[in-house]
């Protein structure tokens, strides 16, 4: 089975799993090492059970999160500090104008007998009581390193409701994941109001990035980038495809000629935000490119089923992976 060829190393320790070390290193060689990401196999989830307001109907439903085996009842906010779990996912428990609603676009799925995945998929979800709100959104399955801002009070700013990123040093060579995608057809854009189709294709993608950040007196924080890894999946699988590796590019490689504009400094959807010493949500304010040795202090990480921001995608499309790990 795939998930016991995985090397972990002494920054990611997990027990049981350092004993398959020789037999990795017997088929990948020596001088690399396979390191799952904590939680990264998606076997072991959090499920939380919430009742929606009763003007929608007043039904408990399961919302999952990647992380401890674990079932939560009761409205309460998925944060950094309730898990030892990097994961953060699309699935949240939203309170727009006081009215209680699950937004469920990241599933645990039995991907054979005995091993689980996770299922990232493109939905279309409604918010709708009469005379109070209206509200229909495309919302993209995606998971991410870091946490939303529960509850989610409107659609504004959506990447001002997440806190990216975690503390890390490493140097990784590549992302490494297996995964399976079905591509649906028309795309669609609905941003609370009404809902239309818009021309293109879509995309899975795959975002990671290092960065070396800090904070000035103020609370606000900046960055450099250190590391970059950007991939698009375009193609509809009839199969998992095992190993699939991102690799990562190191300094400024915006003259290099793999360079693409997802690879921009200044991402087109808005920057990315975390949260401050001072407990406030802020923009990390990307400032340039760091040199290629430099060491990163936080490592970024987004898997998405679209690669059309928020509130557009294919309503069907599914992303399923397993395995997520860093190889160096």
């Amino acid at each position: 089975m795939l998930k016991n060829l995985v090397v972990v190393a002494t920054l990611f320790t997990l027990p049981g799993v350092l004993s398959a070390q020789e037999e990795i290193q017997e088929k990948i060689g020596p001088t690399e090492v396979v390191e799952l990401i904590p939680y990264g196999d998606m076997e072991s989830w959090t499920t939380r059970i919430i009742k929606e307001a009763a003007i929608l109907g007043g039904a408990r439903k399961e919302i999952y999160q990647i992380g401890p085996e674990q079932t939560i009842k009761g409205g309460t906010a998925w944060t950094r500090e309730s898990s030892d779990s990097p994961w953060g996912c699309s699935s949240v428990w939203a309170n727009p104008m006081g009215i209680d609603k699950l937004s469920v676009s990241v599933f645990p799925e039995e991907r054979e007998p005995g091993n689980r995945c996770a299922r990232l998929e493109v939905i279309k979800d409604a918010v709708k009581a009469v005379g109070m709100v209206n509200i229909t959104v495309v919302a993209t399955g995606s998971v991410f390193i870091g946490g939303v801002k529960e509850p989610v009070k409107n659609a504004k700013n959506p990447q001002g409701k997440l806190d990216q990123g975690m503390p890390f040093t490493g140097h990784p060579k590549a992302l490494q994941l297996d995964y399976t995608l079905h591509l649906a057809d028309h795309v669609i854009k609905a941003t609370g109001g009404r809902s239309s189709e818009i021309e293109g294709k879509d995309t899975a993608e795959i975002r990671r990035y290092l960065i070396q950040r800090w904070e000035d007196e103020e609370g606000n924080i900046y960055a450099k980038r250190v590391g970059t890894a950007y991939c698009k999946l375009s193609e509809s699988t009839p199969d998992w495809v095992n190993g699939f590796r991102v690799p990562i590019y190191y300094g400024d490689i915006s003259g290099e000629s793999y360079f693409t504009p997802d690879m921009e400094l200044l991402l087109p959807d808005g920057p990315r935000y975390a949260t401050n010493s001072k407990g406030k949500n802020v923009p990390i304010q990307m400032v340039g490119w760091a040199d290629a040795d430099t060491q990163p202090t936080h490592l970024m990480l987004r898997i998405s089923s679209s690669d059309k921001g928020a509130y557009i995608g294919a309503v069907g499309t599914c992303l399923w992976i397993d395995n997520v790990s860093l190889v160096y």
